[in-house]
């Protein structure tokens, strides 16, 4: 249509230019065409020929049509699914676990993004939204299928009903039915929640999980564990706060604190910048190769039976415990076997414990910490040795621990005298950690007189040295002893 639009424009353009001839005789009054019949004629011409062009362009064109716009691209549903679509109560007064399972069962059949490790499906990111409510919920949020990677829960509180399990898990991963695959779930983050469990079970439980992070949690009233890790693989747990009632220390209850935490029994976890103020035990640890770092524990004082940080897994320790405040809670540790603690504070008389399960310790490093206690002798570190004594020790350093208000203990001990004679004993049992252990002694003696002695270390029993020369003389003498490498 468009074309014939321009022909016919074209077409009256060039009519503008038909010639008109005007005959100027001498007998024809100015202003008048001696011609004016041919030019009527050159006109009526044009006209027909213009009327024939229109008549056949409109013959040629269709019937008249509105064209259909196209249809508009559906937009791609986004991966947020809001628990309030769902029927989900934000204020709390009515049980929303069915709306919770419902969003999360869409979320699990929504688009996917291929797999993760195999056998899980890439939810590519689907978020389950609580925007900042309360929901109470009458059972734990379990999910509908395993086998389900890259989804998160974040944003508001759940609460426990009055008839919510009492073994039950606010949030629990684990599963009814076996599956063959390795694990259950991946990259699944829990993120700005917090979980109430009313005085009625746990908050969350990751059963076989791989990469799960927890995160910005805050966990309380809960009688079992706040968070329990068993099995599978880098368990993140950071920036949160957990504790069975809430308090902010010194509370008056404090004795009748029960419940863990944290019980991790898993392998290759991480906790970090974490608090623990109320509980009997504040992390137990049963896996191996685990990292604790900037946790700050006064869940239950060593006084009243509480334990900041337990490590129940004899003969294979393998954790690093740095940077953290252990606040009137100590750490106990079960035959240590590759244990490092450091650059941490200990305050009010809190100590480390190592525990005789089978004797065995080897290769403890607590290094470079600071004690703080009442004056009331201490020690900062100490062994329980009720199941019988330690027999393997090896490559153990207790070492460079600046100490005020409690004893000193370390497995590298100086001493130094000055006195005239021909024998020094220098009892090093005040400071060294194990009875009777000395592995290994370096001396030094001196003497300010013109003879030159001979001396010789002559026992190391009972953790006393003693050294002995041929002759009397004034001396000054240095001893370094080492209990921790074996001979």
């Amino acid at each position: 249509m468009g074309g014939r639009a321009i022909i016919v424009s074209i077409i009256m353009g060039l009519a503008s230019f038909i010639p008109i001839h005007v005959y100027g005789e001498s007998s024809s009054p100015v202003g008048q065409f001696s011609g004016s019949h041919h030019h009527r004629d050159q006109m009526r011409k044009l006209q027909s020929f213009k009327a024939s062009f229109l008549r056949r362009d409109l013959i040629s064109l269709p019937p008249s049509s509105v064209s259909p716009s196209p249809s508009p691209s559906v937009a791609p549903r986004p991966r947020v699914y809001h628990v309030t679509s769902y029927g989900g109560d934000p204020t709390g007064k009515t049980d929303s676990i069915d709306a919770i399972l419902g969003a999360i069962s869409d979320a699990f059949q929504g688009p996917s993004d291929g797999f993760l490790m195999a056998g899980i499906v890439n939810l590519g990111g689907a978020e389950i939204n609580l925007e900042g409510g309360t929901y109470t919920i009458s059972r734990p949020v379990r999910f509908p299928t395993s086998g389900r990677g890259n989804f998160k829960i974040y944003g508001g509180t759940l609460k426990a009903s009055d008839n919510f399990p009492i073994d039950g898990y606010l949030i629990d991963t684990s599963v009814s039915s076996a599956n063959n695959e390795e694990y259950n779930y991946e990259y699944l983050t829990l993120r700005d929640l917090m979980l109430d469990s009313n005085f009625r079970g746990g908050g969350i439980q990751v059963i076989n999980s791989l990469r799960t992070s927890i995160d910005n949690c805050y966990i309380a009233h809960f009688t079992t564990n706040g968070i329990l890790v068993q099995g599978g693989h880098e368990t993140y747990i950071r920036n949160s706060f957990l504790g069975q009632h809430i308090t902010a220390g010194g509370d008056p209850g404090e004795r009748n604190f029960s419940g863990t935490a944290i019980n991790l029994m898993g392998n290759d976890n991480a906790i970090t910048d974490v608090v623990i103020f109320s509980a009997v035990i504040g992390i137990m640890v049963s896996g191996q190769a685990n990292i604790l770092s900037g946790v700050h524990c006064y869940n239950k004082a060593n006084g009243f039976g509480g334990t900041g940080i337990y490590l129940k897994l004899p003969g294979l320790t393998q954790t690093r415990i740095v940077n953290s405040y252990m606040d009137y809670t100590g750490i106990v540790a079960e035959d240590p076997v590759q244990l490092h603690i450091s650059s941490s504070f200990f305050l009010g008389d809190a100590f480390i414990l190592f525990k005789s399960i089978n004797g065995i310790m080897n290769g403890v490093n607590v290094v470079d910490n600071m004690f703080s206690g009442s004056g009331n002798g201490i020690g900062i570190v100490q062994l329980d040795q009720t199941n019988g004594p330690f027999k393997n020790v090896d490559q153990i350093v207790i070492d460079r621990n600046n100490v005020k208000g409690m004893n000193i203990k370390a497995t590298i001990a100086r001493r130094s005298l000055q006195r005239t004679g021909s024998t020094w004993t220098v009892d090093f049992n005040p400071t060294l950690l194990f009875p009777n252990l000395i592995t290994s002694v370096q001396y030094t003696l001196s003497t300010t007189g013109s003879s030159f002695p001979n001396h010789a270390l002559r026992n190391v029993s009972n953790n006393c040295v003693v050294i002995e020369s041929d002759m009397t003389i004034p001396a000054s003498l240095f001893v370094m002893v080492d209990q921790g490498v074996s001979s």
